[in-house]
């Protein structure tokens, strides 16, 4: 009883970071929390090794990304089927008041291989070397990603 309570506690304190690794790399919020739950039922078969673990946040931080690579590789067809949205992204981004909500917004239509590399770099401190050997890509793909999606966010984000 006493383990399922301090689990809950776990999980509220580090629900929201899991859930925005997950969202900024697949750029769908209703996957990112499919992936934020999958992220705590494997944390759950581990909670006796990791609930004094010094560095659980970074245990979670590598999972919700290693899970959210792995969906976006598994669905990749699907997901750009269903992530085309006809609203135009100006008028979206118009709409949002905060600059991180427009941020956030922008990130999400990134392409994939853009956004990924990204949130990978800005968000994960990966460098660009740990991004293509986790990617399975060359250097070269994941420089030109990132300079292309930093390009479209600036064409997003001054529209």
């Amino acid at each position: 009883m006493a383990e399922e309570k301090e689990f809950e506690t776990f999980i509220r304190n580090y629900q929201n970071m899991v859930f925005s690794v997950s969202a900024r790399i697949v750029g769908n919020l209703t996957d990112a929390e499919d992936i934020t739950q999958e992220v705590f039922i494997k944390a759950y078969k581990r909670f006796p090794q990791l609930r004094n673990s010094n560095t659980i946040g970074g245990w979670l931080r590598t999972v919700a990304t290693n899970l959210s690579i792995n969906h976006l590789n598994r669905y990749r067809a699907r997901w750009r089927f269903f992530s085309e949205e006809p609203v135009e992204i100006a008028t979206e981004i118009e709409r949002e008041n905060d600059r991180q909500e427009m941020l956030e917004l922008a990130i999400r239509k990134l392409p994939d291989a853009q956004r990924v590399s990204l949130v990978l770099f800005h968000f994960q401190d990966m460098s660009y070397e740990e991004i293509a050997a986790k990617l399975g890509v060359t250097l070269a793909k994941v420089k030109s990603d990132i300079h292309r999606g930093r390009e479209t966010l600036k064409k997003l984000i001054t529209k």
